[in-house]
Parts: C-alpha cells; sequence; structure tokens
C-alpha cells in the first residue's frame, strides 16, 4: 500500500477507526474526546505521516461538519432564554470582537509591521471564533446554562462582524468599495435574516402538520433547511455558518429537544458530521513551519498571546458586568477561544488577494495558533463545564431518591399512540433513568387470545417510536374485565407517579368528565393525570393557552402539574397565556414564577365561565395547545363547571387539548418542581 492513501473505501474506513478510537483513548485520561480526533488528524495528514491527504474530499466533510456543528448550536439553545438574555450574548459577542480587534490592530502595526487594512485584517482573524468545544458543553448538559447560551448566541454576532471587516477590506483591496457595494451588502442581509425568519418556520409547521410518512422525511427536510439557508447566506454575502445558525435557531422550537428527531440529528452530527471537520482541522497543522524562520515564530506568538489574552479579558468583563460565576467566565472563555474555518477564510482570501503582509508565513502562524486553541480550547470548558454541572446538580433532580414513573395507557386501535409517547416524552425528565411504561388492559372472553397478540403488537410499535429518541419503554399486557382496575392497579404496582391517558372527545352512556374508564381512573389514582386529546405534533404549537380555575392554586398537587406543563413549553418552545377565572391573575404569577424551569407566560382575567367559553371560541387558533388545570371532585380547585368544560372545550376546538389533574397529595420532593433563589 502506498502512501498517501487514494482508495475512497479506505479513506472513509481509516476516518472511522480515528472517530472511534481517539476519544475513547483521550476519555480514558479525562481529556475531551474531540482533542483527540484533532491529533490523530495532525499525525496522519500531509504533514506528518502522510497516511491522508487534505483533500477535496476532507475539505468538503469538513465544511459540512463544521456548518452542522452551528446548525446543532442554534437547534439545542434555549431559545427563551436566548431571547430574554439577547442583550447579554450581543454585549458578550461585541466585546469579543472589539477587545480581539483592538488588541490586534495595534500588535499588527506596532509589532508585525502591518499597514491599517491588514492589521485590521489580521485582528479579525482572531477576533472570530468557532465552536470547537461546543461537543463538550453538550455532552456536560450545560448548554441550558445562562453563560453558555450568551456565548453561543455572541458567536453569530462575533463571526458575523469578523467576515464583515474581511468583506470590506477584500472589496478595497479590489477597488470595489464604493456605495453599490454597500448596498448590495445591507440590503442582501436584510432579505436574508427576514426571509429566513419569516418562511422557514411558516413552511416547517405546515410540514410537520401534513406530513403522514416514515419519520426520515423528517430528518431530509431539516437537512434541505438547512444546507438551502447556508447557500443563501453565502449569496447574501456571509459565511455560510451565520446560517447554519441560523436555520438552527427558526427550527429550534418545531425540533422538541428530547424527541426521536432531534436524536436522529445528534447521532448523525456527533458520529460523522462533526468530527470530519475536526478531522479537516488537525491535518491543517503543520508542526515544521516552526522551522521556517523567526518571523512565523513572532506571527504565532502574536496570534497566540492575542488570542488567550483577548478571548480571556472578553469572558472576564461579560462575568463581571453580569455576576457570572468563575466557572462560567472560564466556559465563555473556553468556548470563544476555538479557531477553525473563520480564521482560515480570512487568512487564505487574504493571501489569495494578495494584500501586504499575508504569506505563506503568517498562514502557517494561523495553523499553528489553531493547534494551540484547539488544544486549550475544549480542555478549559471540560474542567469549567463539570463545576458548572455540579453546581446544578446540589440544587437539582435526584432520580434516585424520586424517580418520576410515567404510565400511558394505550387502547389497541388507538391512531394517536404516537402523539401520546411524544407527550410523554415532552413532561419526562431527561435525567431520569426510568423508562417508560406502556399498557394495555385487554377484556377476557373468547377472543382474548386474540386480543392480546393484537395489543402486544401495538405495544411495540410505540416502544419503537420512543426508541428514536433513546427512552426505553417497559410494555405490558393485562387481562381484566374492567379496564380502569387494570390501569390503576398497575400505576400502584409500578410506583407511578404520573398518568398520561388519550380521550377520543367522544360521549359515552355513563359520561360523567370524559367517560366511564377514565372518570374510574380519575377516582380511584391520586396520581398527577394529564387526559389528552392530542390531534397535532406538539413541536407544532406556538402557543399554550393554560386555564385556571379559580382557588386551584390551593391544591396539594399544583406545583408538580405546572411544572409539566412548564416542560411542554419549554419543549416546544411555546409561550403560555394564563387565563384565570373568577380570580386574581397576581395569585398566580409568582407561584408560575417559580416553577421550573422558566418559561414565557403572561396572565389575565375572565369574569366568569362564559367569559372563557366565549374567549375559546373568539380567540383561539389551530396551532395553539389547550391546557385545562381541573381538580377532581372533592378536591380542592373543584367546580361543577369542570366537569362538562372538556367536552365544551372539544365542541369549540378541534385542535390539540389537555387536561392535568394534580396529585391530591403533595410530593415530598415537591422543590425539584421549583427554580432555586
Amino acid at each position: 500500500m502506498t502512501l498517501p492513501v487514494h482508495d475512497p473505501v479506505l479513506i472513509f474506513g481509516l476516518a472511522m477507526i480515528v472517530f472511534l478510537v481517539a476519544p475513547l483513548v483521550l476519555q480514558r485520561y479525562e481529556l475531551p474526546g474531540i482533542v483527540g480526533v484533532i491529533l490523530v488528524g495532525a499525525a496522519i495528514g500531509p504533514n506528518a505521516l502522510g497516511v491522508l491527504e487534505r483533500d477535496e474530499t476532507i475539505v468538503l466533510l469538513g465544511q459540512v461538519g463544521l456548518i452542522y456543528l452551528m446548525f446543532v448550536a442554534g437547534l439545542e439553545i434555549n431559545l427563551d432564554q436566548f431571547f430574554a438574555k439577547a442583550d447579554r450574548s450581543a454585549v458578550f459577542g461585541l466585546l469579543s470582537f472589539v477587545v480581539p480587534q483592538a488588541v490586534g490592530m495595534v500588535a499588527g502595526v506596532w509589532v508585525l509591521d502591518l499597514s491599517v487594512p491588514s492589521a485590521a485584517l489580521f485582528a479579525s482573524i482572531f477576533a472570530s471564533h468557532t465552536l470547537l468545544a461546543y461537543p463538550v458543553a453538550n455532552r456536560l448538559g450545560i448548554v441550558g446554562d445562562e453563560a453558555v447560551t450568551v456565548s453561543i448566541g455572541g458567536t453569530i454576532l462575533t463571526d458575523t462582524l469578523a467576515l464583515l471587516v474581511l468583506a470590506v477590506v477584500a472589496a478595497s483591496a479590489q477597488g470595489a468599495l464604493d456605495a453599490a457595494f454597500w448596498v448590495r451588502l445591507v440590503v442582501g442581509l436584510t432579505l436574508f435574516f427576514a426571509g429566513v425568519w419569516v418562511i422557514v418556520p411558516r413552511l416547517g409547521e405546515w410540514f410537520f402538520r401534513t406530513l403522514d410518512e416514515e419519520s426520515y422525511f423528517e430528518f431530509l427536510f431539516v437537512m434541505a433547511v438547512l444546507f438551502v439557508c447556508a447557500y443563501l447566506a453565502e449569496v447574501a454575502g456571509v459565511e455560510p455558518i451565520v446560517g447554519a445558525f441560523l436555520a438552527g435557531l427558526v427550527l429550534n422550537r418545531l425540533i422538541p429537544e428530547s424527541g426521536p428527531l432531534m436524536n436522529r440529528i445528534e447521532f448523525v452530527g456527533n458520529a460523522l458530521f462533526i468530527p470530519f471537520f475536526l478531522l479537516s482541522v488537525g491535518m491543517l497543522v503543520d508542526l515544521g513551519a516552526l522551522a521556517d524562520g523567526p518571523r512565523t515564530l513572532v506571527i504565532t506568538a502574536v496570534l497566540v498571546v492575542s488570542v488567550l489574552a483577548t478571548k480571556l479579558a472578553a469572558a472576564w468583563l461579560t462575568g463581571a458586568l453580569y455576576g457570572y460565576s468563575t466557572d462560567q467566565v472560564l466556559s465563555m472563555f473556553g468556548l470563544s477561544l476555538g479557531q477553525a474555518a473563520a480564521a482560515l477564510a480570512i487568512v487564505l482570501i487574504g493571501f489569495e488577494l494578495g494584500i501586504d503582509g499575508f504569506d505563506q508565513e503568517m498562514i502557517n502562524a494561523v495553523v499553528l495558533m489553531i493547534l494551540v486553541a484547539s488544544l486549550v480550547s475544549p480542555a478549559v470548558v471540560e474542567r469549567a463545564g463539570r463545576g458548572i454541572a455540579r453546581s446544578t446538580d446540589r440544587g437539582g433532580y435526584d432520580p434516585d431518591a424520586a424517580p418520576q414513573r410515567i404510565l400511558i395507557p394505550l387502547s389497541t386501535d388507538s391512531e394517536h399512540r404516537e402523539k401520546l409517547v411524544d407527550l410523554a416524552l415532552a413532561i419526562r425528565d431527561p435525567r431520569s433513568v426510568e423508562p417508560l411504561r406502556a399498557l394495555t388492559v385487554v377484556r377476557p372472553g373468547e377472543h382474548a387470545e386474540a386480543g392480546v397478540a393484537r395489543a402486544e403488537r401495538a405495544l411495540e410499535r410505540s416502544a419503537e417510536h420512543a426508541a428514536g429518541a433513546e427512552v426505553p419503554v417497559n410494555t405490558q399486557t393485562r387481562i381484566n374485565h374492567n379496564v380502569a382496575s387494570g390501569i390503576v392497579n398497575a400505576s400502584v404496582e409500578n410506583r407511578i407517579t404520573t398518568l398520561v391517558i388519550g380521550w377520543d372527545g367522544a360521549r359515552s352512556r355513563r359520561q360523567r368528565v370524559f367517560g366511564d374508564t377514565i372518570d374510574q381512573v380519575l377516582r380511584r389514582t391520586d396520581r398527577l393525570v394529564l387526559v389528552s386529546r392530542v390531534r397535532d405534533p406538539l413541536n407544532t404549537a406556538r402557543r399554550i393557552v393554560l386555564l385556571l380555575p379559580p382557588g386551584i392554586d390551593a391544591n396539594a398537587g399544583i406545583a408538580e402539574a405546572l411544572h409539566a406543563v412548564s416542560v411542554v413549553a419549554g419543549h416546544t418552545g411555546a409561550r403560555v397565556r394564563a387565563v384565570v377565572v373568577e380570580d386574581d391573575p397576581e395569585r398566580y404569577e409568582p407561584l408560575f414564577d417559580r416553577i421550573e424551569p422558566e418559561v414565557s407566560a403572561t396572565f389575565e382575567r375572565v369574569a366568569d365561565w362564559k367569559a372563557l367559553l366565549a374567549l375559546l371560541r373568539d380567540e383561539l387558533s389551530p396551532s395553539d395547545l389547550v391546557v385545562c388545570m381541573s381538580a377532581r371532585r372533592g378536591s380542592l380547585g373543584w367546580h361543577p363547571q369542570l366537569q362538562t368544560l372538556p367536552k365544551s372545550v372539544s365542541t369549540l376546538f378541534e385542535g390539540s387539548f389537555i387536561v392535568v389533574y394534580p396529585a391530591r397529595a403533595k410530593r415530598d420532593d415537591d422543590r425539584r418542581f421549583l427554580r432555586l433563589r
């Protein structure tokens, strides 16, 4: 076999071996796995052993990996927190650009003897940053931390400004820096951002509402949106990574964090595309460039010292301004320290345009700076991120002390099994190690055995759906003359904390609220129960209309019930409109404000139940999810009107709605549902 390897099958096979072995080896020494891929890329690349060339295929896959990385960052960011802290993201983005840009220009002029335009382009090399350490933050589960969200949000502003500097300097070098250039740039960016923000969410909502095919079509739709947005960003005059991040933001609400689709997106990225990006970065490294002469060493030293000092200064200033902890500041520093695609694009374009000072020595120095940043950035985020994770866990949920156990009773002829499973996934704590429980009760009789077989097949399909989100499902079939008794007995035997029951909206002969079976379950269990008529995918809900009957806040299990609603809101990205009947909204705002997780909510009052029905008739839209907080007969917060409200809602509103019955007894671990002050 001759080197470098040219056989495409062998190249791909070697890449898979690197992606498998390198992270496993480094994890044994408590080092971030992504560093291993970069180091091996440097070792087998054209500047070392020469096993692989950094050819067009590697470059293409690396570019796809970077685009995918920025897209996933946009998808996983807490959108409510992102918008609530948009000012902080803007401040950090400006600081992490302005501080390096100013210091870099001074260093370029006074140390490297560059002209002012060349110094501006030199500074923009490390004023930008790439989220190299994002996989580390994602693995540690700290993406939802405010400081991490601010860092990710600031990335888009920092990179856009750095790349605009490149566009301006390049246009100046080509003599095209005129009014027409500025008009094209401003108009192109405006049309791009406005078009993506308006069109893509509506297109996505329509697609997910109408799709009734295999789930891989959802993935293909998301990929099409991603790469079209990335291309349109390039047409508008900025890098494709800007379009990828924006695509992630606009699809954020439509792709549930714990659903099968998000699991597929993360799996493909973490297993394939993102490692190719890291391998491509590693193959750029040329340690032999250190022997090229003193100028390479000087430029490298200026770049490394500048990027370390200025990115730390920007993180420290932001942390001091907003009161972040040391671990949060270091996480911001580590995330903003990474350098790769934008830095390479700037130096290579400067070299191709013949800009003063941008020669082969500058390219070598930038590659060495990327190597240092690639090693330091993940290590800093790993160390500081563990501190954030430990701090969060001390006040968080202990699954061993208070396990959340969810039971989903399913009928064999239900057309909406998957949507019930999706609702259970939406309220399931992602840190829980408990499986979902799916149950079907079959009545005994002549055809009981055939009924059991049908039930097992239906339960298997439900389990396969949940498996797409990597959530295990324990299935069980029971024989019982009374379906409600089978459900209640299973909930007791499995120590169930939450039941998710489907309702078709039909009336029954012995109906009080929902029908004989569900009414019996509500009377005979004191656990949290969600009775749902979910017709549309939860991820298409833009707003949750929460109905609060008078006095429901006195119910013992209200904290757990509101927590479930908040989790669904956070899962779907929907805002909450709380409607309080015959009561003072100011009583409910402080209670809701204490519930974990934090969601955007507004409160209003209606005078009576008649006014409530009029509001539901006149103001609901198909994209609403109606959630009624109810109470069992005899419990605090119960009113006779609650007996007919579900049927009234189903008559007035064809969309999805859920009736939530809080647990009758307060849970010993109710503090887990509240935000720590």
